[in-house]
This record gives structure tokens, C-alpha cells and sequence, in this order.
């Protein structure tokens, strides 16, 4: 397992073509490895909208799922440590 480092804030801009469906964000792969941020970015706004509604993760368990796809793999990765900088529990 790999040990994360401290939090670090990013400035980025919003992608306006980030359109949600059943199955999340679906794109090309290309495109979330060609725009800065654009996983993280897609990500961090569905945190912020569960903490509108929560307020706070702690003592919370985020699942995560995937279908084997191409980049799944980083997603994770991404996933993970923008839930661990925004106090996520398990």
C-alpha cells in the first residue's frame, strides 16, 4: 500500500463538457490524460456535493467500483487520495 503524503491544495479551472451519467464520466481516455486535472476535478466535485449535504466524512466508508477499463487503475489512485485529503475514513 502506498503511504500518502500531506494534502496539497491545486488551482484548477472547471471542465464544462463534465456531464455525469449513470456510469460516471465517460470519455475518451485521451481526454483525461491530455487536460490537467480533469479526473481530479470530476472527482473533487462530487465530494463537494456529498459534504453540501453531510458536512463531514468522518466515520464514513467510500466504495468504489469499476468495470476494468483502461486508466481504472489511476482513477483509483486519484480517488483515494482525494478522499484521504478530504477526511474520508475507510
Amino acid at each position: 500500500m502506498q503511504k500518502l503524503g500531506a494534502p496539497k491544495t491545486v488551482k484548477t479551472s472547471a471542465y464544462t463538457d463534465q456531464k455525469p451519467g449513470t456510469s460516471g464520466l465517460r470519455k475518451p481516455t485521451q481526454v483525461f490524460l491530455e487536460k490537467p486535472n480533469y479526473t481530479e476535478n470530476f472527482i473533487q466535485s462530487i465530494v463537494s456535493c456529498v459534504l453540501d449535504t453531510e458536512k463531514t466524512f468522518a466515520n464514513k466508508t467510500l466504495i468504489v467500483g469499476g468495470d476494468g477499463r483502461y486508466f481504472l487503475k489511476e482513477a483509483i489512485d486519484i480517488i483515494i487520495q482525494i478522499a484521504a485529503a478530504n477526511n474520508v475514513s475507510h
